[in-house]
C-alpha cells in the first residue's frame, strides 16, 4: 500500500468520523432534557461507531481483513480524536448551563426571585431550575403573608390603642368628677363608666381569644351539636340588639344538620358574625341565615344588606385590625377590627372554611363545617 493510496483512506476514515460526530452532537442536542448518565452513554457510544466505521470501511478500500499497524492506529486516533471533540462539545455546555444556573441562583439572592435559565443542558440542572423556581414562589407568597401579617398588626395595634385610650380618658374624666364631688348625675356617671369597662373587657379578650388561635392553643371540647339548634339560640340572643338597630333577624332556610363543634367558641363566632352584620346594616334592613347541608359540609350563610364590600377589599376581611369604611370613617366601632379574625380562626381550628362574596345590596358570609355521618 503506497503513501497515496494510505492518505486516501485516511481521508476517508476522517470524513466519515467527522460525520459521525456531527451526527452524535445532534444527539446529545436531542438528549439535553435526558440525564448526564444518558448523555454520557451516548458519548461512548459515538466513539464506538467512529472507530468501528473507520476500520470498516479501510477494509473495504483495502479489500483486506489485515491492516497495516501504522494505518489501524492512525484510524485509531482520528476516532479517538473524534470522541475527544465530541466529550468536549458536552462539558462546555454543562458548565456553561452550570454557569448560567449559577448566575441567576445569586441574582436569586437580589432580586428575591429566581429566574430559571433558558435551555438547560441536563434534565438535572433543568430539575435543580425548577425546584429553585418553586422555591422562590414558596418564599414569595411567604414574604408577602409576612408583609400582610404585620401590615395588620401595625393597623390593629393603632387602633387598638386609640380604642383603649377614649374610654380610659372617659372613666379617668368621670372619676375625677366624682372624686372632686362635681358629678351632678352620679347614677349615669356609674352607667357610663360600668359601659366602658365592659368594653375594655370585651377588646381584652377578644385579644386574648386571637392570640391563642394564632398560637394553636385554643381549647376546643368538640361534641355532636344540631347546628340549626345552636344558630336558632344565637339569633334569640341576638334580637335585642337587632331591636336596637332595628334591623330585622330573618331565617330564610334552617335544615336539621348535625356537626362536631365546641359549642362556647362556635357561639361566639357566630355572634361576631351577626354583629358584624347588623352593625354595617342600615336601619329597617333585613340580615337572613340559612343552614343547610351541602357535599359533605353544613352551610351557613349570614346575609346583610350593606351594600357591598369593595373588590379589593375582600381579600382583607378576616385580616387583624381590619374594618369597614364606615367604622373608619365613623370611628364607633366597638371592637378592634377583631371579630372577623376570631371567626376565621374557630372555623379553621374546627378544620371549617370561612369566606365573603358580594351579593345584591350586600354581602354574604359563609361557615362550612364537616358533617357528621351517622
Amino acid at each position: 500500500m503506497n503513501a497515496w493510496q494510505t492518505a486516501l483512506i485516511v481521508l476517508i476514515s476522517l470524513c466519515e468520523s467527522a460525520g459521525i460526530g456531527l451526527i452524535g452532537m445532534v444527539v446529545l442536542r436531542l438528549l439535553r432534557r435526558y440525564s448526564l448518565g444518558v448523555s454520557l452513554i451516548a458519548v461512548v457510544v459515538i466513539t464506538v461507531l467512529a472507530m468501528n466505521t473507520s476500520l470498516l470501511t479501510m477494509m473495504l478500500a483495502t479489500r483486506s481483513a489485515q491492516l497495516p499497524a501504522g494505518v489501524d492506529l492512525l484510524a485509531s486516533c482520528v476516532a479517538g480524536a473524534v470522541s475527544i471533540g465530541i466529550g468536549l462539545v458536552l462539558g462546555r455546555s454543562v458548565m456553561a448551563g452550570s454557569a448560567r444556573l449559577a448566575s441567576a441562583t445569586r441574582e436569586f439572592g437580589t432580586a428575591q426571585r429566581f429566574r430559571p435559565p433558558e435551555d438547560p443542558p441536563t434534565a438535572e440542572l433543568a430539575e435543580l431550575a425548577r425546584e429553585l423556581r418553586i422555591t422562590s414562589d414558596k418564599l414569595a407568597e411567604s414574604r408577602r403573608r409576612e408583609q400582610t401579617a404585620e401590615a395588620s398588626r401595625r393597623r390593629l395595634v393603632a387602633w387598638i390603642s386609640h380604642d383603649l385610650r377614649s374610654p380610659l380618658a372617659r372613666m379617668r374624666a368621670m372619676t375625677e368628677s366624682v372624686q372632686d364631688g362635681v358629678a351632678t348625675d352620679l347614677p349615669r356617671y356609674v352607667a357610663q363608666i360600668r359601659a366602658d369597662a365592659d368594653r375594655l373587657a370585651e377588646m381584652v379578650d377578644d385579644l386574648f381569644e386571637l392570640s391563642r388561635i394564632q398560637a394553636g392553643t385554643l381549647p376546643l371540647q368538640p361534641q355532636r351539636l344540631a347546628l340549626d339548634d345552636l344558630i336558632s339560640d344565637v339569633v334569640a340572643g341576638q334580637e335585642v340588639l337587632a331591636g336596637q338597630r332595628n334591623v330585622t333577624l330573618r331565617p330564610a332556610r334552617i335544615d336539621q344538620v348535625t356537626v362536631s363543634v365546641d359549642e362556647r367558641t362556635m357561639s361566639r363566632a357566630f355572634n361576631n358574625l351577626l354583629n358584624n352584620a347588623m352593625h354595617y346594616s342600615p336601619e329597617g334592613t333585613t340580615v337572613s341565615l340559612d343552614v343547610r347541608a351541602d357535599g359533605g359540609w353544613a352551610t351557613v350563610s349570614v346575609a346583610d344588606e350593606c351594600g357591598g364590600i369593595p373588590p379589593e377589599n375582600l381579600g382583607s376581611v378576616f385580616d387583624m385590625g381590619w374594618r369597614g369604611n364606615s367604622a373608619q370613617r365613623s370611628g364607633n366601632n366597638k371592637g378592634g377590627g377583631l371579630g372577623l379574625a376570631i371567626v376565621q380562626g374557630v372555623v379553621q381550628a374546627h378544620r371549617g372554611r370561612v369566606s365573603v362574596h358580594n351579593v345584591p345590596g350586600g354581602c354574604c358570609f359563609q361557615v362550612q363545617l364537616p358533617l357528621v355521618t351517622a
